[in-house]
């Protein structure tokens, strides 16, 4: 059988370049050539991917069709497209009330073996409902950010932002910066942002957050100093250490709103001024991955270019190099989205 590389993550700093066989498809499957995946920053929380490991991660990816299976009609050799990783069975009660992203189905569906090597079996289900023809304007590299622009699409939906509002951005990192671009896109009046990193504060600036803060500050009252004294109505927490997390209750305004983007360990538990968040009426929600339908606004957001992706882009690398990229990703310091070009 012929062989492809493909990038082996055993832990942050152990990625290694090894050999397995292409995959071989069936009648329901298409078999993808990988042209770009991005490192995603849950790529590289070692909690959460070593009790898994050696595995090929990645699935902010962009390919192109070559081979398909006889019984797949929708789509054909050559095409360029995206693949959702996590697909939703669209028949059980949470998708039926709009929460796809905690079907049992999504939790358990995958691409075969991960976006960081050269070729990828997409299973039935998958192309069903998760593969996406990419626009002919859009680059490989512009379809990185389709994944996750859309969890920013379902957790502003998740938190019914406005227009005119002010936002609070904690942590500046990927997310946060595609938070900060879509908030802005959606008409907020005031974006704040903070982060402990100095490069990442000053790309949050340059991403369209109008006053940048230090993390280590006294957030809250630098929020009321540039805001007419008021606080943050809607704050997107993209830190997912507790002491952020206060921080966020902290920095809340009354009628506000709380977005829990991202999670903390397991097992680590955050305390609750209750009495201040019922007393100034704060809603918290949360909210996970995304959908198709968050999929397709996603998608249809780069292509008009009313979310611009290509300046978070500081990095790429061949597939050979995947253990240097993952490396920078997991220092979080001087990058920002690093792509891998199997």
């Amino acid at each position: 059988m012929k062989k492809m590389k493909v990038a082996m993550y055993y832990n942050n700093n152990d990625v290694r370049i090894e050999e397995i066989n292409i995959p071989e498809i069936n009648e329901n499957e298409l078999l993808v050539r990988v042209h770009a995946c991005g490192i995603c920053g849950s790529d590289v929380m070692e909690w959460y991917r070593i009790k898994k490991a050696p595995k090929v991660l990645g699935h902010e990816m962009a390919g192109e069709i070559v081979k398909v299976g006889k019984n797949v009609k929708k789509y054909k050799i050559g095409e360029r497209i995206f693949v959702s990783h996590h697909v939703p069975c669209n028949k059980c009660k949470y998708c039926k009330d709009g929460y796809h992203t905690l079907c049992d189905t999504l939790h358990s569906t995958n691409f075969y073996p991960g976006g960081f090597s050269e070729y990828l079996r997409i299973p039935k289900i998958n192309i069903e409902f998760g593969v996406f023809v990419l626009p002919e304007e859009m680059s490989y590299d512009e379809a990185v950010f389709i994944e996750p622009l859309a969890c920013v699409v379902r957790g502003l939906k998740i938190a019914e932002m406005k227009s005119g509002i002010s936002v609070l951005v904690i942590g500046s990192g990927v997310a946060g910066l595609l938070n900060i671009k879509l908030v802005k896109a959606k008409g907020a009046k005031k974006i704040f942002a903070t982060d402990i990193d100095e490069f990442r504060l000053n790309s949050a600036k340059k991403m369209g957050a109008d006053i940048i803060i230090k993390a280590e500050t006294n957030v809250a009252e630098e929020i009321k100093k540039h805001n007419s004294g008021k606080l943050a109505d809607l704050v997107i927490l993209c830190a997912g250490v507790p002491s952020a997390a206060r921080q966020a209750m902290d920095s809340v305004a009354k009628a506000g709103t709380i977005l829990l983007f991202a999670p903390t360990k397991p097992g680590v538990d955050v305390s609750i001024p209750l009495f201040d968040i019922w007393n100034k009426q704060v809603k918290i929600v949360s909210t996970y991955a995304g959908a198709p339908k968050d999929l397709e606004e996603s998608i249809n957001l780069i292509k008009n270019k009313e979310v611009s992706v290509i300046d978070l882009i500081t990095h790429r690398f061949p597939l050979r190099n995947a253990s240097t990229g993952f490396k920078l990703a997991a220092e979080a310091k001087d990058s920002l989205k690093i792509i891998i070009e199997p």
